[in-house]
């Protein structure tokens, strides 16, 4: 057998020859850190977020009430824009703030300046700006695909989705939502945290694939009120009002209301349905929502809460639903309270509790035909009732100068877990299942400066489930940081618990149960390189390989035709991923990133449906009039995906294009933005619920906002 070619790649992507790859770069670094003459970045072992400026604090922590604390950070400082000396923290990685360089992940940090001058008005937009990530939109829910991962039927429940390092996958699909369904307004995000990697060592099931993290804006961030209005294609108007403030007794309150109806597509053509209205479906996109949201902090407690509505027309007749029924239609609604108390004691010990309720609910009529002539069809509902709560306890403590211990144990309580689905008229029930589960969890991780510019961090995390047993995930990450150079070797596991959507959901001619799932666990093995260039460019690398077993996975049996979930595949994933980003005074920012990733089967030898296997981003932010009026500029470049029929949906270029205004006028803020500029026609492959190998999406879309502080 002739030697492949590429054997030097699929060497490095070896676990084994990571290990010593990367321990050779960190023993080389080490041997030449002492003659650098560049200078260093941060070291973890001189810094603490409880000694760093109000930049460092954890976030949860309320800051101060003194005013000269509360302006250590200086204009001056902020407005100098170079990307060296303004280092971002993240918090998501351990649970405190650390740098970006010290994290033992690869981290990437989208800004509130960022998703202005860009002009991202959805979740998904900000998602897909980020190197390695993707995702795709089936005209009812966003789906989000990371390292080469994004499976038909997976309501994003491989990523663990926080905002306020609140959890937000739900209890019955692990949904976490990538499109409209994101129960947030981006015009309160102040940054987003996207963490990669396994994350359950901290946090438990969902992490398997990463943590994002969003963390939203502050009273203070406001200082008053703030109205906005836009109008975009498809008949789409939003609107928005908030109010932020913190007053002089240290009360520091933000409030807010969003609202956002669309018409959608009035026709869409479905080849797959010709025979049903010539394939269109007409006056079936429309999309309306609403989000209720507040933040309440004084002294050491912050309340935060959310509550969103939102109807969504399905165009697609997914599940074998009658084409072209207005009556098909979903609704999810999200509600979520989260009390936090975090206070930080002289003796570095950081203590965080934390108490939090959530609830989802969701229902969907669905028209099926009948099969007789009168009636002719039938309407069928479906309703998922979820109701759980939880507290964590955290705490971190600094031993011996060299260590930072955290301690953590987390319960939560889902005891209400219904499922249901029945024909309306005339009444059949086919699902009337309730239950409810619990879980308790402990974690335990250090953060041990073995040399000044050596870090190991260790950690482990043990889950009890009263429905499959317990599960234990540890991660290990050796982090070396010299001059303006940082090398991350880095190993995890973790896990994704079976929920009760594929444990035990049924239908009449759709889907049926299998208690019998068991948790998926994947194992990943990465190396990570990041160099600052000069004070303004960073430039990131890393290579990585995951093994996923146990994969749970929707499938279709062939005695009955019927969709239902199992533990079918173990997978294997090898990939690359490099960027380079710079900022400078001027008001200039971008950043360019590839990703290559191969991600197969190991049962059927094949690569994954759903799955590109190149992904190329280029953003750029250009000052037009000075800090008054900026342009802004996006590239993505999605190679082709492999469908469930066995098709290559075509790769595509999408390109956007934004202005955004500020201070012309006092108090006014003017933005535009066009979406696929080129009218690209493009296609994200359907799941297994769909007739349509390939659903189409948008073309060239536009939007203007106009924006008052007051």
């Amino acid at each position: 057998m002739r030697p492949s070619r590429l054997w030097p790649v699929r060497w490095l992507f070896q676990p084994i020859h990571l290990l010593v790859l990367g321990i050779a770069l960190i023993l080389l670094c080490e041997g030449t850190s002492h003659g650098a003459s560049a200078p260093e970045l941060p070291s973890t072992t001189q810094t603490d977020s409880a000694g760093d400026s109000a930049m460092d604090v954890p976030l949860e922590l309320p800051p101060p009430t003194s005013s000269g604390t509360q302006n250590s950070v200086s204009d001056s400082a902020v407005s100098e824009g170079t990307l060296f000396d303004e280092i971002p923290s993240v918090y998501g990685a351990a649970k405190y703030d650390q740098k970006v360089h010290e994290a033992p992940a690869a981290v990437t940090i989208i800004t509130a300046e960022q998703i202005r001058k860009y002009g991202y008005r959805n979740f998904a937009q900000i998602l897909d700006s980020v190197p390695g990530l993707f995702t795709s939109n089936d005209r009812n829910y966003g789906y989000l695909g990371i390292r080469g991962f994004n499976r038909p039927g997976d309501y994003t429940s491989r990523v663990l989705l926080l905002i306020d390092n609140h959890r937000l996958n739900d209890a019955v699909f692990d949904q976490g939502g990538a499109g409209t369904e994101m129960p947030i307004d981006v015009d309160l995000i102040d940054r987003v945290e996207i963490i990669k990697g396994p994350g359950s060592s901290l946090y438990g099931t969902n992490a398997l694939f990463g943590v994002v993290n969003v963390i939203t804006k502050r009273g203070r961030d406001l200082k008053g009120a703030e109205v906005s209005g836009e109008a975009s294609s498809f008949n789409t108007y939003r609107g928005r009002l908030s109010y932020g403030n913190k007053f002089s007794n240290g009360v520091e309150v933000l409030l807010s209301g969003s609202y956002s109806d669309s018409e959608g597509h009035r026709e869409l053509f479905y080849p797959a349905f010709a025979s049903t209205n010539n394939g269109i479906t007409k006056y079936a996109d429309r999309d309306n929502l609403y989000y209720y949201t507040g933040k309440l902090s004084y002294g050491d407690f912050t309340l935060t809460g959310g509550h969103q509505w939102r109807k969504k027309n399905v165009p697609t007749a997914a599940f074998g639903t009658l084409f072209n029924d207005n009556r098909d239609h979903t609704v999810d609604e999200r509600t979520y309270l989260d009390l936090v108390y975090q206070h930080e004691f002289l003796n570095q010990l950081n203590v965080k509790a934390r108490l939090y309720f959530d609830r989802y609910y969701y229902y969907a009529h669905l028209p099926y035909d009948s099969g007789i002539s009168s009636p002719p069809s039938l309407l069928n509902k479906d309703v998922t009732e979820a109701d759980w709560w939880g507290a964590e306890l955290t705490v971190t403590k600094r031993l011996f100068d060299r260590h930072k211990l955290t301690v953590g144990t987390e319960y939560r309580d889902q005891f209400r877990l219904n499922q249901s689905n029945r024909d309306i008229d005339p009444p059949t029930t086919y699902l009337d299942d309730k239950r409810r589960s619990s879980f308790i969890a402990a974690y335990l991780q250090d953060e041990w400066a073995i040399m000044d510019h050596l870090v190991l961090v260790a950690g482990v995390r043990h889950d009890q489930y009263s429905t499959f047993g317990g599960t234990t995930n540890p991660r290990i990450g050796l982090v070396s940081t010299w001059g303006k150079t940082t090398v991350k070797l880095l190993y995890g596991q973790a896990f994704r618990a079976p929920n009760p959507y594929e444990q035990f959901y049924v239908t009449g001619a759709t889907f049926k149960a299998n208690s019998n799932v068991k948790p998926e666990k994947i194992k990943t093995y990465e190396l990570v390189v990041e160099q600052y260039l000069g004070n303004h460019l960073r430039a990131l690398g890393s290579l990585y390989q995951y093994n996923i077993s146990g994969l749970i996975s929707q499938t279709t049996d062939p005695t009955d035709n019927k969709l239902f979930y199992d533990n079918v595949d173990d997978i294997t994933a090898r990939g690359a991923e490099f960027m380079v980003e710079g900022k400078w005074p001027a008001g200039f920012e971008g950043r360019i990133s590839y990703a290559i990733q191969t991600t197969r089967n190991d049962q059927m030898e094949q690569m994954l449906t759903n799955s590109p296997q190149h992904l190329v981003k280029t953003n750029l932010i250009v000052p037009v009039v000075g800090d008054k009026l900026f342009a802004g500029f996006e590239g993505r470049y999605t190679s082709s995906r492999l469908t469930l029929a066995g098709n290559n949906a075509s790769p595509f270029y999408i390109l956007n294009v934004s202005l955004f205004s500020q201070r012309i006028v006092k108090g006014w803020e003017l933005s535009a933005h066009i979406n696929n500029l080129m009218n690209q026609k493009y296609g994200y492959p359907g799941s297994g619920e769909h007739r349509q190998d390939l659903i189409d999406q948008d073309g060239r879309t536009f939007w203007v906002k106009l924006k008052y502080r007051f």
